[in-house]
């Protein structure tokens, strides 16, 4: 009798292992907080789909559908947003994010002008990460954030300025001219020293 019970509770104690385990690393993440995440579209037509809410589940789910643009003065974008909590990504060297989307991602990290008429510097910065039908967490060094190839050669740059991002992007690639639909997941962000 002693040993069945003994081999009972070691069963026992094993489901409740396996049951707990999974829902612990699916929540080691912090948790995304409402007020820190928005989206835009252009004015043109291309559209964000959301499920009732953005977060959900703890997690981001949205669908852009963008238009193609026609031409220069009507270009076209979707874009994600993140608001950094500390309105600066000073003391920050690397971006650490959960997603998931089928197409490739930007991430964009735009900075404010340099003086109250602007600049012209087209100032931002981005990198591409990888389409994933699955879940990954990829982490990305700000060192190797790179300014478009469309930038035009006559822009000054002045180089990646933390102090001057306030908000990342994340944009679905597609083709302007072209458009299309993409769906952007995000479970988690981290911003690290």
């Amino acid at each position: 009798m002693h040993f069945f019970n003994t081999t009972l509770l070691a069963s026992f104690s094993i489901v409740l292992l396996l049951a707990v385990v999974p829902a612990k690393a699916e929540n080691k993440h912090t948790p995304l907080d409402k007020h820190q995440w928005t989206f835009k579209t252009d004015p043109y037509g291309s559209e964000a789909i959301i499920n009732k809410k953005l977060i959900r589940h703890g997690g981001i789910w949205i669908k852009f559908k963008r238009v193609p643009s026609t031409d220069e003065k009507h270009k076209t974008w979707t874009d994600l947003i993140h608001k950094v909590p500390a309105s600066s990504l000073v003391g920050i060297q690397k971006i650490r994010l959960t997603y998931q989307t089928e197409t490739p991602l930007l991430i964009k990290l735009p900075q404010q002008k340099y003086d109250k008429n602007g600049d012209e510097n087209y100032a931002f910065y981005q990198i591409e990460l990888p389409a994933t039908k699955q879940w990954i967490t990829e982490e990305v060094a700000l060192k190797d954030f790179t300014r478009p190839h469309w930038t035009p050669t006559n822009s000054t740059d002045v180089g990646l300025l933390p102090e001057h991002v306030k908000e990342i992007y994340f944009t679905p690639i597609l083709a302007g001219n072209i458009g299309g639909e993409a769906i952007i997941q995000v479970r988690a962000i981290e911003l690290l020293p």
